[in-house]
């Protein structure tokens, strides 16, 4: 009998979109605590809350862990931290939608590294053509958000590549359980120092709180499951669809409205897309 594979991709989509929307809402979320806390801080708070929920579900047994095991996590551990630190510092500066585009640049490479088909290279370069619009220099142009964005990039792109390795050698989510409780560990005197100087308020707390349910603890596991089920450049493709739910939250939660520029930005990268699961569904 012959296996249908149409099933686990279909669930492989679901979780791949319902990860993205997750994540971004918990980054609006987290997004009204700066006032408060800082990027810093919520990254702070997020790094901890993602440790409890992964470690409580992972329950990861470090002492079996081999060398061959933990190199892959130590870094995973470091790509955590800096990927929400430079991410959210860039949220502060130029907003939601521009930040998380930039970031995309990230799974995107991945894509076209991955992929050998000529039609995924074209649907990376129409998405590509779509971020650039979303970018495009303006006279209050931040080029220090900016560049914060794009090291966002450089870790989301290694975070997929890492998590990948880190799914096959270690069983479950032991090992992105094990990376993010060694990245709150990193995080615990900054935390401690965020606090002493900016006391948090019940508000801004709970909502550095739900951005590491939604941002963190939420994605990781459901994109852990994700590359099981799907190729890399597939869930690269795939997640283009991130500056489109940064671009809707970003809007709804936090008020930061689109012209008809970027949504044409956001079209290109929808239809990039579309077209890509389409063909490789068929």
């Amino acid at each position: 009998m012959v296996h249908d594979p149409a099933p686990g991709r279909l669930a492989g989509v679901a979780t791949m979109f319902g990860s993205g929307l997750s994540n971004q809402t918990g980054a609006a979320i987290g997004a009204l605590a700066f006032p408060v806390l800082g990027p810093l801080g919520v990254v702070a708070v997020r790094q901890y809350v993602a440790a409890l929920v992964l470690v409580a579900v992972g329950r990861p047994r470090l002492r079996d862990f081999t060398r061959r095991q933990w190199w892959p996590v130590l870094l995973l551990a470091g790509v955590f931290g800096t990927m929400n630190l430079s991410l959210y510092s860039a949220i502060d500066r130029i907003g939601l939608g521009l930040a998380v585009t930039l970031e995309f640049l990230g799974p995107l490479a991945v894509a076209l590294a991955a992929s050998r088909r000529r039609l995924d290279g074209g649907c990376a370069a129409l998405a590509g053509a779509g971020v650039v619009v979303l970018m495009r220099p303006q006279p209050s142009t931040d080029y220090v958000g900016m560049g914060l964005g794009l090291v966002a990039a450089c870790c989301w792109a290694s975070y997929i590549l890492l998590n990948r390795i880190v799914g096959r050698r270690i069983p479950g989510a032991q090992g992105s359980a094990a990376a993010a409780c060694l990245s709150a560990l990193a995080f615990l005197p900054i935390g401690i120092v965020v606090a002493v100087r900016h006391p948090p308020t019940a508000g801004a707390l709970l909502c550095a709180v739900a951005a590491g349910v939604l941002s963190s603890a939420v994605p990781y596991l459901a994109d852990l499951l994700t590359l099981r089920k799907v190729p890399a450049q597939t869930f690269g493709l795939f997640m283009s669809v991130n500056p489109v739910l940064a671009a809707v939250v970003g809007w709804v939660v936090l008020g930061q409205g689109l012209g008809v520029p970027e949504w044409a930005g956001i079209g290109a990268v929808v239809a990039a897309n579309a077209v890509s699961i389409a063909s490789t569904h068929r």
